[in-house]
């Protein structure tokens, strides 16, 4: 019988990435036991951290009976992930904004709604995209599952940049130039302005960028 196998984290992975390279739901790969640690870790199946481990569990092969000399049809379901994306003109969201999104060569296209929200079911195995507004006048690229938990640096970072505020390199390093965006939200929303990551910065960044 088959053993488990734990695999390392890369940039863009995800448990629904890594449990669809593997033949698996991914709910079968997030809830299974050995899995427990990273689950309180990171709380949401969809953000992981470079260099975490996930054990993904042996295939358990499913046999049916049938009769032979029969024609017997069986339906293999595939599980999309849902991509959800805020589009933003400084604070203001872009509401009614048509878009086209090209995700491994297939095309959704829609118009986001009053928040500047789009979202669309994507293959569990996308790790990127492209988005198109303005008829083709701006074009951004779209990185899916890159998003790192907001408990590390490099996520702070990501989401600050994100939200407007240059954090520099998204790299982990505590630089002057990632204080001072911290710093510039911080003042923005109300905080205590430290330029240093505390619970208080946390809590409103997730807030606006979960």
């Amino acid at each position: 019988m088959s053993e488990s196998t734990r695999v390392v984290v890369s940039a863009g992975d995800s448990i629904p990435s890594i449990a669809r390279e593997h033949g698996h739901f991914w709910r079968t790969v997030w809830e299974h036991s050995d899995n427990a640690a990273l689950r309180v870790k990171r709380k949401n199946p969809n953000i992981l951290f470079p260099g975490d481990e996930v054990v993904v569990p042996a295939i358990v092969i499913k046999e049916v009976a049938r009769p032979t000399e029969k024609r017997h049809r069986f339906v293999l379901r595939g599980e999309p992930v849902k991509f959800r994306l805020q589009l933003k003109d400084g604070d203001e969201p872009r509401a009614g904004e048509p878009y086209v999104l090209d995700v491994d060569g297939k095309l959704f296209q829609g118009t986001t709604d009053g928040d500047g929200w789009l979202e669309h079911w994507v293959p569990a195995t996308a790790k990127s995209g492209r988005l198109q507004l303005q008829n083709g006048k701006e074009t951004y690229p779209v990185n899916i599952g890159h998003l790192d938990p907001i408990d590390e640096v490099p996520g702070v970072q990501q989401r600050l940049n994100n939200l407007g505020y240059n954090a520099g390199p998204e790299d982990g390093s505590m630089t002057d130039t990632t204080r001072a965006a911290l710093s510039a939200f911080q003042t923005r929303n109300g905080l205590s302005t430290s330029g240093e990551i505390d619970e208080a910065t946390r809590s409103k960044l997730a807030s606006l960028h979960p």
